[in-house]
Parts: structure tokens; sequence; C-alpha cells
């Protein structure tokens, strides 16, 4: 999992509420499971024209002109700035995924649901819930170009006036998005104990190690 420090990056505005993970990736790309190559179909049914399908060229496909995320202005935006409730619906993992890969790594929304919160702190992305009210001035705010610069370290995002916002995160997921560290890899870090512990368990109960108990299981 890529670690998060602090990023500056543009801003494009997701003006609806109750988002939901249908609409952030289509249950027919759901068949793979690689965590990668799924920012083509972001958003898939509103960013195209024509109904899309795993491994599509999504190159050759017409895009919708009046979907956000298809105008100049906010091409290559790092930041994704929404309304409550964003990430209802299924818990499918492919929904951050999806964001990560299109390029987002924080998400701004007065709240989300719970286990696509969860979900994203696994898979490289920052949620950041904010009251509805600065949520609402962010948006307000917001014109071409517009950047926030997000610093988890610090809690803080600051707008191009150097207004400061603080915000609240977990501590664990905190340390774990700071040092890129998903389920496994926090696994991995005890690997020494681990083994240690299946060594000293093997000559505790050594039936439990045989060949044969390994070839009935």
């Amino acid at each position: 999992m890529r670690a998060f420090t602090k990023i500056t990056a543009r801003v494009a505005p997701f003006d609806r509420a109750n988002i939901d993970t249908d609409a952030i990736i289509p249950k027919q790309f759901l068949k793979s499971i690689r965590r990668a190559g799924f920012g083509p179909y972001l958003f898939d049914e509103w960013r195209y024209l024509d109904h899309g399908e795993p491994e599509m060229d999504c190159s050759q496909r017409p895009l919708n002109p009046d979907f956000v995320l298809n105008k100049a202005q906010y091409q290559n935006a790092g930041i994704l700035l929404a309304r409550e409730n964003f990430g209802c619906g299924s818990s499918r993992e492919h929904a951050p995924w999806a964001l990560e890969d299109f390029g987002f790594r924080v998400l701004i929304a007065p709240s989300f649901a719970d286990i696509f919160y969860n979900n994203c702190f696994k898979n490289g992305l920052l949620p950041i819930a904010l009251s509805a009210e600065i949520v609402d001035s962010l948006f307000k705010d917001l014109t071409d170009g517009y950047e926030l610069s997000v610093d988890l370290e610090s809690q803080t995002i600051t707008t191009p006036a150097g207004r400061e916002i603080a915000f609240d995160v977990d501590q664990n997921r905190k340390f774990r998005l700071l040092n890129g560290l998903d389920d496994i890899d926090l696994t991995l870090q005890h690997a020494e104990a681990i083994r240690a512990y299946e060594t000293e368990r093997a000559k505790r109960a050594p039936w439990l190690f045989s060949d044969a108990m390994t070839a009935k299981v």
C-alpha cells in the first residue's frame, strides 16, 4: 500500500449526496480481484455514454461531456469533494481500488458509509469527514484549478487563501497510512514472533505438524 504523508492537489467537486458503491464501480467489474486497473471504470455509468464491460478499451469510448470528471479543469485531480454519506451501498472493496487507481488520494465529505470508510484506509486513501458547513464553504470557494494542501501528520487542510482546517483521524489508522501498512504488512511486522511461536508450538504439540495430519487436512 502506498504511504500517505501530505499532498497539494487539484480538487474535483462532486456535488451529490448518497453516492453508492455501485455508482463508484458498477457490479460487472467485480469479477476481477487484481486490485489494480479499475481507474478507467470509475463512475462508469456516468462518465461514458455507452455501457461498460470488463477489459474494454476506455480510450475509444464516448465520454459524457456533462460529467464533472470529464471536464478539462478537473483533469488529474487528486482530491474529491462530495456530500454526505459517500460510499453507501454494498461493501465492495473495488470502490476504493477504483478511486485510488484513478488518482484520488483524499476524499472530503460530511460523512462516509462505515465499511467504505474503513476500506479506504486499507487501500491508501484518506477519507476526511468535515462538518456540512465547512464542506459547503469549500464548494462555494472552489474555482477552476482550485487546490488544497492536506497534511496527515498535522491533520490539517490548507486552502489557497491560507485558511487552515483541522480534521480528526483515528491514530491507529493514521499510523498505518503514514507508513503504508495494510493488514498483511502490519502482521508481517511480527513475523519473527510468529515464527518463534510456531517453532515452540511444534515442540509442544508435534502431532499438529505431522505429515499425516497435514495430509488429512
